[in-house]
Formats: C-alpha cells, structure tokens, sequence
C-alpha cells in the first residue's frame, strides 16, 4: 500500500519585481515514488501544468540556493516573510513562482517523517522484486536426467 502526501497552497507566479500573480497549486508525494515531489499548477486550463523533480532537491532549496538547468531554487525574504522562490524552465517557457517556506517547509516535514531520507529505495521494493525473480521454481528441482527417456520406454519403440 502506497501513502500520499498532499497539501494544497496557494503560490504567486512572479511576473516582475513588483507584480506577481496567485496560482493554486497541489503538492503531491508519493511512497511509490519516493525520490521526487509533484507540483501541479492549476492556472485556469482544462488541465494543470504538472512539474517533477527530486525531493532532496526541494529540502535543501528550503536553506539554500541550490539547482541547476530546469530547477533552482532560493530561499529569501519578500516583504518580510520568508519564502521558497522556484525558478522553472522549459522549452515552453521560464516561470519564477514563490511559495511561503513555512508551508514547504511543513509539507516537507510530513514527506520526511513517510520516508526518512536515505530510506527511499525501500519504498521501491526492489529487493522483494529481485528476491522474487531469483527464487527457484518447481522446474529448478528436475534434472536433465529426468528428461531423458528412460531405457524401458526404448524397448517399447522397437
């Protein structure tokens, strides 16, 4: 059985220093994918607009900058609150949105308290997977012996 963590919050597209936007937004984590968060923006479409990336990446984001190419991400102040600032880019486009830190934060917390960091590939079974695909079966147990004919059944052909 897989656990989910969600939290739904409302985040601000940054449009230039001095204007921004509200965009709701889901966060998603799930154990059957147990090193990446899920951020589904809801920006009026038929569908949202979903990004992925490593969890690990979003928990150092919460303290310092950090990412690189599709991904970066700042902790700062605005206005006096602190706030998570995630700059996504893509073919599509580039997009800076802000999100309250203390709510990140707190999501985090409930992600890490699911799945402890460093116990990720647990979630993913793949010890059971492999335990599984390697345990002998009935047909391990014959021997090409016992495929053979045995010497009455060569008398009875002849």
């Amino acid at each position: 059985m897989h656990t989910v963590v969600e939290r739904e919050l409302e985040l601000r597209l940054v449009l230039s220093p001095e204007l921004s936007i509200p965009v709701p937004a889901r966060l998603t984590y799930r154990t059957d994918d147990p090193y990446a968060v899920h951020i589904a923006f809801h920006i009026g479409s038929d569908s949202p607009v979903k990004w992925n990336f490593a969890r690990e990446l979003l928990v150092e984001g919460v303290f310092r900058p950090c990412g690189q190419g599709d991904v970066r991400i700042t902790p700062t102040e605005v206005e006096g609150r602190s706030v998570v600032l995630m700059a996504l880019s893509s073919p599509d486009g580039d997009a800076l949105v802000e999100a309250s830190a203390a709510a990140v934060s707190g999501w985090l917390e409930r992600t890490l308290r699911v799945v402890p960091p460093g116990s990720e590939s647990e979630q993913l079974g793949i010890d059971d997977g492999l335990a599984e695909l390697l345990a002998p079966t009935p047909a391990d147990d014959l021997r090409l012996g016992d495929l053979r004919p045995s010497d009455e059944s060569l008398d009875g052909d002849a």
